[in-house]
């Protein structure tokens, strides 16, 4: 799989994520600071979505220091569903429920073990539409998916 990952800042949990990454066989291309190129945590966000809503990448890892900024940039860009997990739970309730196909991460708040669950739980938990679950399981997702997509079209500029 091709992982797009960025950051603000390259500190000790970006270089473990991408080694974890890589250990796991992911192709990884790295964004901003990550990269050697200095940037701010919303064109870095902004660069590794749009490798992701591209195509470019099959997900996108993002990080700042609480997470929050870089997820929000991260979902303006159309066709991103970027998701701040703290914990593995949330990792994977983010791709059962959300499809989430970005992960954006603290700096400040994510240790190493706990980055590992993450990534275990992101990478471990398929869509519900590829793990199968029951009928209305898979009706409620793709329902409330399309909600999303309409809430994303509605709020579109034009181009």
């Amino acid at each position: 799989m091709r992982i797009a990952i960025g950051s603000d800042e390259k500190t000790h949990l970006t270089d473990f994520v991408i080694q974890e990454l890589k250990q796991r066989g992911h192709e990884v291309e790295t964004f901003g600071p990550l990269a050697d190129q200095p940037q701010d945590w919303p064109d870095v966000s902004r660069a590794v979505a749009e490798q992701v809503a591209s195509g470019q990448a099959d997900e996108g890892v993002v990080c700042c220091w609480t997470g929050t900024g870089a997820s929000i940039a991260a979902n303006k860009v159309p066709g991103i569903r970027a998701a701040l997990c703290h914990d593995a739970e949330t990792a994977r309730g983010a791709r059962i429920w959300n499809r989430a196909n970005v992960l954006a991460l603290s700096l400040r708040a994510t240790s190493e073990p706990i980055a590992r669950e993450i990534l275990d739980a992101w990478f471990g938990t398929p869509y519900v539409s590829e793990a199968g679950g029951s009928e209305t399981t898979r009706e409620f997702v793709e329902r409330t998916l399309k909600q999303l997509d309409e809430l994303e079209r509605r709020y579109m500029s034009p181009a």
